[in-house]
């Protein structure tokens, strides 16, 4: 276990070590640094492999959290790379992930190597979508885990055949309601970064599932579209958790890339 005392927070996180080329990932709401584990199994032997637990979520969770954005996230990354003698590196970022990483390459440029989005988006949260999200939320920072809502949560995140949803239903079943309210605002009310899209100078990578039923294909091929640099990897048959789902296309593709770089 390895903390890191920067940015005005402890943060967990592992780190592979080995003297290849630096990938860190960032995970999605709700989730922590295990999601990742296919995709280190898959590139450590190649790759330096840094996971780490965000603001409240997973072993960074603190009792009273306090309001905080993506830039802070960012900056917390920034200051884990300082923390690791890490001058830059490859941020991989799935969904909520993706949004602190893609803000990460927007401030700290020099940081940023290239950039993965895994089921990310560049925009706000859909409109339309918001009202379900906030009383499915409600209800689980005032009920607790149900079974409707985590049934919920798990077809949105890793869809409704993932064998291992119960694994990750009892990890929810300890995230805190101040947690779980305080990462939901920071959800819902960050800023469109859609116009400075064309300001990423790095390579990006952006891979999404076709069946990912919380960011729609579109606003994938539109980051596409809009960062210089950038290439789209689409997954058949997967949802929002692809890399969890359906990690050998996910690391083939995230392989091919690293390699190219």
């Amino acid at each position: 276990m390895a903390f890191a005392d920067v940015n005005g927070q402890r943060l967990y996180y592992e780190d592979t070590g080995g003297t290849g080329p630096v990938v860190v990932f960032s995970h999605g709401l709700l989730m922590d640094h295990e999601m990742f584990a296919p995709q280190v199994a898959a590139l450590r032997d190649q790759y330096r492999c840094i996971t780490w637990d965000e603001r409240g979520h997973g072993q960074t969770a603190v009792a009273e959290p306090e309001p905080f954005s993506y830039y802070d996230s960012a900056d917390d990354l920034a200051a884990l790379l300082t923390h690791l003698g890490i001058d830059h590196a490859v941020l991989v970022g799935m969904s909520q992930g993706g949004f602190l990483s893609l803000r990460c390459a927007l401030m700290h440029p020099s940081r940023v190597r290239a950039l993965v989005m895994l089921d990310s988006q560049a925009g706000t949260e859909m409109e339309e979508k918001l009202p379900m999200y906030q009383q499915l939320i409600g209800t689980f920072m005032t009920e607790g885990l149900t079974p409707d809502v985590g049934t919920t949560i798990a077809q949105i995140i890793l869809g409704s055949d993932y064998p291992d949803s119960e694994h990750w239903k009892e990890k929810w079943k300890t995230m805190s309601p101040a947690n779980i309210g305080n990462n939901f605002l920071t959800l819902a009310s960050r800023d469109d970064l859609t116009e400075r899209l064309s300001g990423i100078t790095q390579p990006a990578l952006i891979i999404h599932g076709d069946a990912d039923i919380a960011i729609p294909l579109e606003r994938a091929q539109m980051m596409a579209d809009q960062i210089p640099d950038a290439e789209l990897v689409v997954i058949p048959g997967a949802g929002h958790g692809a890399n969890l789902t359906h990690p050998d296309p996910v690391n083939r593709a995230l392989a091919d890339f690293l390699q190219r770089l």
